[in-house]
């Protein structure tokens, strides 16, 4: 695996939702990857964050303006 394909699954990753194959793909990766092992850390603080923002408190226009910064961010990968 690499760096970029580590990025396209992190979600999964946390989520645990890999097969054990491409877990330990990811997994082994990391062991050589100071970079994507602090993007791994910087991924688990950021939700670890957001856990506390309750969800109501996020106005509809705001979340639709954050998705669409993602959506338009993705295109540029």
């Amino acid at each position: 695996m690499d760096c970029n394909e580590l990025v396209e699954v992190i979600t999964d990753y946390l989520e645990d939702n890999m097969s054990p194959e491409d877990r330990a793909r990811f997994e082994e990766h990391l062991i050589y990857c100071d970079g994507c092992t602090a993007y791994l850390d910087q991924m688990r603080a950021t939700l670890a964050a957001m856990g506390l923002i309750p969800p109501q408190s996020v106005s509809v226009q705001a979340r639709e303006r954050l998705l669409q910064s993602f959506r338009d961010w993705k295109k540029t990968l």
